[in-house]
């Protein structure tokens, strides 16, 4: 007999799994309470009796990740960027201690990153001990369940060790008070077995967009990993061979797991385009639903125009990008104002527009990738429906190209890699070779390299390209604007300059390998003595 315990589990299980499956699937739902009761999770540690109740301990998992990335706390490492800055005042205090390298051991956005991440790893750790010995006659179905337990496990681990320097390595459903440590290198190998793991398990394909990762997915992150192995401070260079082997798969088998470049970038970043086949892995959202994007939209609008004002550019990197497409799609530089004086959501008809330089909080230029293309009027709420990606296929293409370059193993596909996100940057057709932007000679690694920092510009990810190549220093040592550019006004409403000091949020922390990663929260400590190093 099932006791009440289980049926209560598998029936909020269910809910789960109706919510999320219409959320992944058509990027709409119904708003359900998904809190999780601790005590019926600690009940929960029995083996499946069917496929169907793995499915439905698979979606819980699934949800603890989704809660864990929806909003910009998970990402909060990533304002240590050149690319990204955040309001110099404001409530606004946990992102400014990244982005001014002084990062408080009591950060809350800290905290929610590690709490967060490691809820969903205790989710699949169930999944994963609960399947052990489970042989159910729907062989595919289990197969893909227990791949994607292990494909969100990985990603999990892989995204805390980017932020943290060493963390505790759990694989068990009960608790160890005397966990301590694990080195990087254990990590390391553990997020390589689990994302092998889920490649052997996956089907080849998922759909569009890969809200469900696929073999072609967790492969795709192996070259990720396999990047930061190579990269400081396990500097395992002979990665880098295994990074590009690993990419040029992906890219190998493109079309049987449904990737391909969009055509036109611009695409990529509205509501209509953001289920497309550049998704190597998306997190879908519904915002009717009470699950909602808070990652992007009104958090990237300056509060002149009633904005969230939490994720800025950084006016260094946009000087230095190239004038290009790219560029166009990246940014606005200018806010279309209605006839009633406020943001408008048809940019043809405005009454006026206001240049970044004229605005009157912070003068920033606006990442257009957060805030969406004003047509789709996603910068009004506090949340949005906007599917938002955990990886591109621009970011394989550029992968390939860098670590053949590092690995020694310059090739005409490598070079053909970088040459297809560099066209589309351009606006032309990515298959169709141009001499006016095609590269075939130079420092193939260090092209990529930098190719990617404007490829993914504003979309969380810069700070760890900086940490794995250690040039920290380098980026933000010298990221004062090679403009004046930083406004105040007088009594009588005219500009003036400001100093840099009060126009952006200047570096108080050391950019010395010393300050790379976050501290784990002191809360962790109190209850986990053995995680004092």
């Amino acid at each position: 007999m099932i006791s009440k315990y289980k049926i209560s589990i598998i029936s909020r299980a269910l809910i789960l799994f109706v919510a999320l499956s219409f959320c992944m699937t058509f990027s709409g739902c119904e708003q359900f309470d998904l809190e999780e009761d601790p005590g019926l999770s600690q009940l929960a540690v029995l083996p499946y009796s069917n496929v169907a109740e793995m499915d439905l301990a698979v979606t819980g998992a699934y949800d603890r990740m989704w809660a864990a990335l929806r909003m910009t706390t998970a990402w909060v490492a990533a304002w240590g960027g050149d690319d990204l800055t955040t309001h110099r005042a404001s409530n606004k205090a946990d992102f400014r201690e990244y982005d001014q390298r002084a990062v408080s051991n009591g950060n809350a956005r800290t905290r929610g990153t590690y709490n967060g991440l490691y809820s969903a790893i205790r989710a699949a750790n169930t999944v994963l001990v609960n399947s052990t010995e489970a042989n159910f006659p729907e062989k595919a179905e289990q197969d893909r369940l227990v791949g994607e337990a292990h494909f969100i496990r990985a990603y999990c681990y892989h995204h805390l060790i980017r932020v943290f320097e060493q963390i505790p390595l759990v694989l068990d459903v009960v608790p160890d008070f005397e966990i301590g440590l694990a080195s990087r290198e254990a990590i390391f190998q553990q997020i390589e077995s689990d994302y092998t793991s889920a490649e052997s398990l996956l089907p080849a394909s998922s759909n569009v967009g890969a809200t469900r990762p696929n073999q072609g997915s967790a492969r795709a992150f192996l070259a990720r990993l396999y990047m930061d192995w190579a990269g400081y401070p396990t500097s395992d260079t002979g990665k880098y061979a295994q990074a590009a082997a690993s990419a040029k798969q992906v890219i190998d088998n493109a079309g049987s797991h449904g990737f391909s470049l969009v055509p036109d970038m611009a695409t990529l970043y509205t509501l209509a385009g953001a289920a497309n086949p550049e998704g190597v892995f998306t997190l879908s959202h519904c915002q009717p639903c009470g699950r909602g994007n808070r990652k992007t939209g009104k958090l990237g609008l300056p509060g002149d125009f009633g904005g969230w004002q939490e994720s800025f550019a950084e006016i260094r990197f946009f000087e230095d990008m190239p004038d290009n497409y790219r560029k166009e799609v990246t940014y606005h530089t200018e806010v279309p104002i209605g006839a009633n004086g406020r943001v408008t959501t048809d940019p043809s008809s405005a009454a006026s527009t206001i240049q970044w330089t004229e605005f009157k909080d912070q003068q920033n230029p606006v990442f257009a990738k957060i805030t969406g293309p004003w047509e789709d009027d996603i910068f009004n709420g506090f949340q949005n429906s906007r599917a938002d990606y955990i990886m591109r296929y621009a970011e394989v293409l550029l992968t390939f190209a860098e670590a053949s370059g590092r690995s020694g193993s310059d090739s005409a596909a490598a070079w053909e890699a970088l040459n297809m996100v560099r066209r589309r940057s351009n606006g032309l057709p990515v298959d169709e070779p141009n001499s006016d932007v095609d590269l075939t000679e130079g420092d193939l690694a260090e092209l990529a390299y930098t190719e990617k920092k404007w490829e993914l510009a504003g979309e969380y990810q810069r700070w760890y390209d900086l940490v794995r190549m250690q040039r920290v220093q380098d980026a933000l040592g010298n990221r004062d604007p090679q403009v004046s550019v930083g406004t105040s006004f007088d009594a009588d409403g005219n500009p003036s300059a400001l100093p840099l000091s009060e126009a952006s949020n200047p570096i108080l922390g050391s950019l010395g390998t010393d300050n790379y990663f976050a501290p784990i929260p002191p809360g962790e400590l109190d209850q986990l003595p053995g995680l004092i190093n």
